[in-house]
């Protein structure tokens, strides 16, 4: 199963995390899901995306649209 992610901005951040904590869960399981994680890049800082990332305890993002 593929399911894409995508967030933007920290209150984004803060709703997927369950969901990408519920999905490791279930892998752990040895279900097979897949899930990219999308950043817009909207209000994009590298600091503080990075900052999302580490509190919330969730993977880096595997694409951010809003640099290259």
């Amino acid at each position: 199963m593929n399911i894409t992610l995508i967030a933007g901005a920290r209150p984004n951040f803060m709703k997927i995390a369950p969901f990408i904590r519920a999905i490791q869960k279930v892998q752990k399981t040895g279900s097979t899901i897949h899930y990219p994680l999308v950043h817009t890049g909207q209000y994009y800082d590298q600091t503080m995306s990075g900052t999302y990332f580490k509190e919330l305890n969730i993977p880096e993002s595997a694409s951010n649209l809003g640099y290259a």
